[in-house]
């Protein structure tokens, strides 16, 4: 067995694209987003300006360093689940939400410029992960977003 030092392993190392994905149910995704983010409470996020009145495209590709779908693609449970990478398109189509809900977790018009990782955790806990079914649920779900 030849040994390697980690820098020299990432040049080497050839990944398989076409390696089957680890399958996470949304529910489980949206957790895990919670969890990642409850990990440094007081850590302030970055938020992404006025996702409501970008067109279609450019809102698609809105992406920050420090955002809190970044904290999401920067776990590797997460990539291996399918997360291709950290913009708002991508946070849409991974976590199952549309405009009108991934806009209340990262815009903005909510939170100002930043916002603590416990309040986005809140959040996606209250509004996707907690949340109880039923006619009852689905129908406010349907009117509040």
């Amino acid at each position: 067995m030849k040994h390697h030092e980690f820098d020299q392993l990432q040049v080497l190392a050839k990944i398989n694209q076409d390696y089957p994905h680890h399958v996470m149910p949304r529910s489980k995704r949206l957790q895990r987003w919670a969890e990642l983010l409850e990990q440094d409470p007081h850590r302030l996020l970055s938020t992404l300006h006025e996702t409501e009145y970008q067109p279609d495209a450019v809102r698609s590709m809105l992406r920050d360093d420090n955002s809190a779908i970044s904290v999401a693609f920067n776990d590797p449970v997460l990539r291996a689940s399918g997360m291709e990478n950290d913009t708002y398109g991508e946070a849409k189509r991974f976590f199952e939400l549309s405009d009108r809900q991934l806009h209340r977790i990262i815009c903005y018009c909510h939170f100002g410029a930043t916002v603590s990782a416990e309040t986005t955790a809140n959040y996606i806990r209250a509004k996707h992960v907690d949340r109880r079914e039923g006619i009852w649920g689905r129908l406010r779900g349907i009117f509040a977003g």
